[in-house]
């Protein structure tokens, strides 16, 4: 019997191995699949101070504490809880042209206050110099006594007050430094721009660049009261959404000026393109009277107004105490579009707490349809 079993036995084996192997990989019968939907778009950071009437910081609120719309449409608000201690980058960006080539005495002893303005976090501090041209007086170094020297050393310039260029010239530097890094710049200057290459539509849309706070130091003076070369650069007063809208004929009284004519065409757009567009039109009116004071709140920074060199210290001294005690909202919009943003910004409750932060942003087609503005 044990040996008749052992045949069979073996019989199922040869008869096992023996049957047609099957395929190593058979596919699986194809199943309609879903479509994949995803839904990307800017994020856009929103700076933002809270102080009391006194002027002291306020630490205490949470996101359900703000109420932020994006023309018009309240946005879900987030709040990054560490930014005091991210590392930062820092253009100190100073006109040495125009009236400021009798300033720059004021300027050469502001190292000791840059490196208040910086903290104790991880930096890159570059200087930038602009007169009719924007040029890089140092490049991007943690070296802060680098950083004072290149202060000392700078010399008078030509006429020229290419304020909106310099900004521009600024904020491309820091769109090559590390997204994990805040940005910020410190404008040193008059407030009224001379002699900039760029168009006001040019310099809204860079300046706006969601991710740079800008704050600006600056003196009038006669020139800067006048204002009257502006002119040269504002080459179209209506940037944003439907800027083409006054080539529409019957549509537009060409007897007006371009501003008037500006205005006229916000009741041929619908909300909320219409507070955008309004919007645009206000930054850009805001940029040719004072670009110093308008791109600080384009950007959610602050405007300090100087005399002397203590007047100048003691404002850089108040930003070294403001810069690393703001909020950082940050939302994604709900219905994004290209061109200019209006940003409101509220406090659910504290009628007695004062509030400043971003009041617009730019958002290209590309960033609008999905990429992050780094």
């Amino acid at each position: 019997m044990k040996h008749k079993r052992l045949i069979l036995n073996l019989v199922f084996f040869l008869a096992f191995v023996c049957l047609p192997a099957a395929p190593a990989q058979t596919p699986a019968p194809s199943l309609p699949q879903a479509p994949v939907l995803s839904t990307r778009t800017t994020l856009v950071l929103v700076p933002a101070l809270v102080r009391t009437k006194d002027g002291a910081p306020v630490f205490t609120l949470t996101a359900k504490d703000f109420v932020l719309t994006d023309d018009g449409i309240e946005q879900k608000i987030t709040i990054d809880e560490e930014t005091g201690s991210e590392p930062l980058a820092l253009v100190v960006a100073v006109e040495t042209g125009g009236a400021s080539s009798r300033q720059l005495e004021k300027y050469r002893n502001l190292g000791a206050s840059i490196e208040a303005v910086i903290g104790g976090v991880s930096h890159e501090v570059a200087v930038v110099e602009f007169d009719s041209e924007a040029r890089l007086a140092l490049a991007f170094t943690p070296d802060l006594n680098a950083v004072g020297e290149a202060l000392r050393g700078l010399e008078p310039g030509d006429r020229g007050a290419a304020i909106l260029d310099g900004l521009r010239f600024s904020v491309d530097l820091l769109r090559r430094q590390p997204p994990s890094y805040r940005r910020a710049i410190l404008l040193i200057s008059e407030t009224v721009d001379h002699g900039s290459k760029a168009n006001l539509e040019q310099a809204l849309h860079d300046v706006s660049d969601t991710n740079t706070a800008i704050y600006s130091l600056n003196f009038s003076s006669a020139k800067s009261a006048a204002s009257h070369e502006i002119a040269l650069i504002y080459h179209d007063p209506t940037p944003g959404p439907a800027g083409g809208c006054m080539s529409r004929g019957p549509d537009v009284d060409l007897s007006k000026s371009r501003l008037e004519q500006a205005y006229d065409c916000l009741g041929l757009l619908a909300p909320p393109l219409r507070l955008a567009k309004a919007a645009a039109i206000a930054a850009a009116d805001g940029l040719k009277h004072n670009a110093a004071e308008s791109v600080a709140q384009l950007t959610g920074g602050e405007s300090f107004s100087f005399k002397d060199a203590r007047s100048l210290e003691r404002d850089v001294q108040a930003i070294s105490h403001h810069l690393p005690n703001r909020y950082l909202l940050s939302f994604y919009p709900i219905a994004p579009h290209a061109g200019f943003h209006a940003i409101g910004l509220r406090l659910t409750e504290y009628p007695n707490l004062v509030i400043t932060g971003r009041n617009g942003y730019w958002a290209d087609e590309a960033t609008s349809a999905g990429n992050s503005p780094r």
